[in-house]
């Protein structure tokens, strides 16, 4: 009996962590997307990046960025688990493309270091802010996580 309430278990949690596939049905903002899984969407969140907020400076060109890389497009996330809001946190992927990565490249996200696991964002994020790509070039960008926790009116 412990055997099968183990296997079960042991099943349940590998298939919640298993990658997936579907099509970007929308975008919510410069790091969050919903994903058309078997005619259900899923919130995704892409893991260990924090795109500008859409109230901030920055935060409409990210989401375009993002949309223009993944909206309408199958996409593969390699599933990190799930947020406290419910989302499925994940590394997403567009014909092998990873577009978190892409987004810090481009200079339209920071690499969360808080969640940070993928060291070689750090060095995107250096390369973006050296050469002044997106929000790198605003003299003085203020970070998601800042932004939330002290809301410019």
């Amino acid at each position: 009996m412990r055997a099968a309430l183990v296997a079960v278990l042991l099943a349940a949690s590998s298939a919640a962590l298993a990658d997936f596939s579907g099509t970007v049905v929308r975008i919510v903002d410069g790091d969050t997307l919903d994903v058309l899984v078997q005619n259900r969407p899923v919130r995704v969140r892409l893991a260990q990046i924090d795109a500008p907020e859409r109230r901030q400076a920055y935060g409409t060109r990210a989401r375009q960025a993002l949309s223009a890389m993944v909206f309408r497009r199958v996409v593969t996330v390699s599933d990190a688990g799930a947020d406290h809001y419910g989302r499925r946190l994940g590394t997403v992927f567009v014909a092998g493309m990873n577009i978190n990565a892409a987004m810090v490249d481009r200079g339209m996200a920071w690499a969360y270091r808080q969640y940070l696991r993928d060291r070689s964002l750090i060095g995107l994020e250096q390369q973006a802010r050296a050469e002044r790509r997106g929000l790198w070039n605003d003299p003085a960008p203020v970070t998601p996580w800042f932004f939330r926790a002290h809301p410019f009116p």
